[in-house]
């Protein structure tokens, strides 16, 4: 359902991704690991059709994110890093804003939203200011806005990062009720995550794809099966490179 195929992405003389290709199945929670800088959110941009590449293309659900991006994106959940929203309004209404951007209205409008909330654990603050949420219920507001149209393909840039461990295990129990009915790429430098709830991981370093392995055969590169030290000797080595 999502194919990524030789996306580059140069800024100037810089080039940020380089000849990137992997495909996700409907079912595959695919891990997106790299160090920081190392060109995942790029690369998630990219294929979100955030910014254009300098050259390669993704296919989401048989539509080109260059060539047909409209339909692309209408298959896309994204939730970017750091949850962006509009801190001034409420939960709802800022649903209710996203819902009708996506062209829904009336009582299927109200069930969308209805729907989000319910599936991102947003009961107890829906009429509350998102300014005022936590850092976990901001996060969730912004999960609830990807899957509000029941997204074929959902695509999350660091969807847990400075979550308090309660908050991390809720959202990704969020992810794993949802992932047999989808496409899900999780964008990650918590190595944590993979174990969690991916069920394959692609690893990215200096903006190039240095791995591309379920979890289990990534561990399997170390005698003593720690992903901390895989991780090190794929991405470490190019940092050093490059220092």
């Amino acid at each position: 359902m999502l194919t990524v195929s030789n996306l580059t992405k140069n800024f100037g003389s810089i080039q940020a991704v380089k000849d990137v290709s992997f495909t996700v199945k409907k079912g595959e929670v695919l891990g997106f690991l790299g160090p920081n800088g190392a060109g995942k959110s790029t690369t998630m941009r990219m294929i979100t059709g955030f910014i254009p590449p300098t050259s390669g293309t993704a296919t989401i659900c048989g539509h080109d994110i260059v060539e047909a991006s409209v339909a692309a994106k209408q298959c896309i959940g994204y939730l970017p890093e750091n949850a962006p929203s509009y801190h001034n309004m409420k939960v709802f209404e800022f649903l209710n804003f996203i819902g009708k951007i996506r062209g829904f209205e009336g009582k299927v409008l109200k069930s969308k939203v209805d729907e989000a909330i319910a599936k991102s654990r947003l009961e107890p603050v829906y009429n509350r200011s998102i300014e005022n949420l936590s850092k976990g219920y901001r996060q969730r507001t912004c999960f609830a806005q990807a899957i509000l149209h029941d997204p074929q393909v959902l695509i999350m840039d660091e969807p847990t990062d400075g979550l308090d461990p309660n908050q991390k295990f809720v959202v990704r129990q969020m992810i794993k009720e949802m992932s047999a009915a989808k496409v899900i790429i999780v964008s990650t430098h918590i190595l944590e995550e993979v174990a969690a709830v991916c069920s394959r991981a692609i690893v990215i370093a200096d903006g190039q794809l240095v791995a591309n392995s379920t979890p289990e055969e990534l561990r399997s590169r170390d005698p003593q099966g720690r992903m901390d030290i895989v991780f090190r000797n794929l991405t470490l080595k190019e940092e050093i490179n490059n220092g």
